[in-house]
């Protein structure tokens, strides 16, 4: 037998993509279920790799394992994984970093444009009978909508989705401004964006594109003080990760017109249930963590994932491992 690879992800429902390249390097694949742990539990103490998308894998499961050479997260976040132990234990730790940023940046600029044109609320109105151009101010209490050239864009983090973001956004005429304290300044200038603190961003800015990592230090970012330093007439994008917002501190400023709406691809816990508070917001469009998704970066996703794995189990250096 050759090696071992153990795929169970969300995204994967049938693996003959997977087990076609797999197998052409003259490597093992077991697929499991991604709702079957009991499985994946037994099946990971002699694999060689792991291929998975938003399984928890945890220092329980990574001490449970004697062979694995290499995990590879189907994606670009990796705070499932725990990369200190697999590093302890010399478990190389891969994403793929860039697969959807041409996607994920597409769908913000989207966002951003749906809130500051009301596009999704005009529909619902004109459904309803409403055909009147002030309707989102007397029926949804929006406030007046302005000249995209009349607004200040701020991107928190400034990574190559962000830059895409601020790419794209340019030609609309916005003012943009972004907020990364690891970033050359020169990346920015370079791009004609403005690079401030975190406070200016926050008490400036008009839109705000949440495009940062998921860290201890930046969970929760977003919470009822930052809302609250927010112009009322503000609005926020969330295509990055659902902990960088608090939720309930969302849900009250959305309430209570802190700021004056949100759209959400990302949320704290997914899928939110039905009955989730945040639903009954009319000013809050939430997307099913859609952003990444198309054709083109699902083939470039499953591809990209099982050469990772090839490549470790060849003997090569991993191409992006996140726990050096």
């Amino acid at each position: 037998m050759g090696k071992k690879v153990v795929l169970s992800s969300v995204l994967i429902n049938n693996p003959t993509y997977e087990r076609g390249l797999i197998e052409k390097a003259g490597l093992d694949l077991v697929f499991i279920p991604n709702d079957d742990q009991e499985t994946f539990r037994k099946e990971v103490v002699d694999t060689d790799a792991i291929i998975t998308a938003d399984k928890p894998i945890t220092k329980e499961i990574i001490d449970s394992m004697n062979n694995c050479k290499v995990i590879v997260r189907q994606g670009i976040g990796y705070d499932t994984i725990d990369t200190d132990r697999a590093r302890e234990k010399g478990i190389a730790v891969c994403n793929i970093p860039d697969y959807c940023i041409e996607e994920v940046s597409d769908f913000t600029i989207t966002l951003m444009l749906n809130l500051l044109r009301h596009i999704n609320t005009y529909d619902k109105h004109t459904r309803g009978g409403e055909w009147d151009i002030r309707s989102i101010h007397k029926i949804s209490e929006f406030p007046e909508m302005r000249r995209l050239s009349a607004l200040t864009l701020g991107i928190f983090g400034f990574g190559k989705i962000a830059r895409l973001v601020a790419q794209k956004a340019r030609p609309f005429g916005f003012r943009i401004i972004a907020t990364d304290p690891y970033i050359d300044p020169k990346i920015a200038e370079d791009m004609g964006v403005e690079l401030v603190d975190f406070d200016t961003a926050i008490i400036e800015s008009d839109i705000i594109s949440i495009n940062t990592p998921l860290t201890p230090e930046t969970k929760h970012q977003f919470n009822i003080d930052v809302f609250k330093n927010m112009k009322s007439t503000a609005y926020i994008v969330n295509t990055g990760r659902g902990p960088l917002v608090k939720e309930d501190d969302l849900y009250e400023a959305l309430k209570n017109k802190l700021i004056a709406g949100a759209a959400l691809d990302v949320t704290e816990t997914e899928p939110l249930k039905p009955d989730n508070k945040l639903f009954q917001l009319e000013n809050l469009i939430i997307t099913p963590h859609a952003a990444f998704f198309t054709s083109d970066s699902m083939e470039e996703l499953r591809r990209r994932a099982c050469e990772e794995v090839i490549r470790v189990l060849s003997g090569k250096e991993p191409e992006n491992r996140v726990n050096k």
